[in-house]
């Protein structure tokens, strides 16, 4: 029942329309030829018909296709939205979770530098005494000299090494390497 109300609807449009195109036709005169009008009115009505007829199954299947088409994409982009949006909080889960490692890292390597600082500063002030046990007076002015010297290049070196290790994430071969060298350092010295 729709179909035939919109096929006599778009049958009444065409035909209003076409009356001023009828009329110039027959001479600028509104009063043309009724017969020709008519003629003119069920060869339309035919040519519609034929085209219902031949197409018009083709022509609403093409329409639904096409919406059904635009459903399953729509369907699709919904699914893609929904998976970036769960990619997304596993990424923003995942840097959460690098913020935390790296906190704890960073407090890891504090912890190390200090303890590192403070047995090197034990050996050094241990090693100082005995020196100052033997040594004269004006000896004793020299080698607290040299150790303060050292205590202050060694915690610019502690700190500055913390900070290359932190960016380097330090292993534990790396961070071996490291008290050996520094020890050595100071016992050199």
């Amino acid at each position: 029942m729709h179909a035939v109300k919109l096929w006599c609807t778009v049958l009444f449009v065409l035909l209003a329309s076409a009356l001023p195109a009828l009329a110039d036709a027959a001479g600028g005169e509104a009063h043309g030829s009724w017969g020709n009008t008519a003629w003119r009115v069920a060869n339309l009505i035919l040519f519609i018909a034929v085209i219902r007829h031949f197409f018009g199954k083709k022509i609403v299947a093409f329409f639904k296709g096409r919406s059904a088409g635009i459903a399953a994409e729509l369907a699709a982009l919904e699914t893609a939205k929904a998976e970036a949006a769960q990619k997304l909080e596993e990424v923003e889960k995942r840097i959460a979770g690098l913020e935390r490692e790296r906190q704890a890292l960073t407090a890891e390597y504090r912890a190390q530098g200090e303890s590192l600082r403070a047995a090197i500063i034990a050996g050094a002030e241990e090693e100082a005494k005995r020196i100052a046990a033997r040594a004269e007076a004006a000896a004793e002015n020299e080698i607290r000299a040299a150790v303060e010297a050292v205590r202050a290049e060694l915690a610019e070196t502690i700190v500055a090494e913390a900070e290359k290790m932190l960016a380097a994430r330090l292993t534990a071969g790396d961070h071996a390497e490291l008290v050996d060298k520094y020890l050595a350092k100071v016992v050199f010295h």
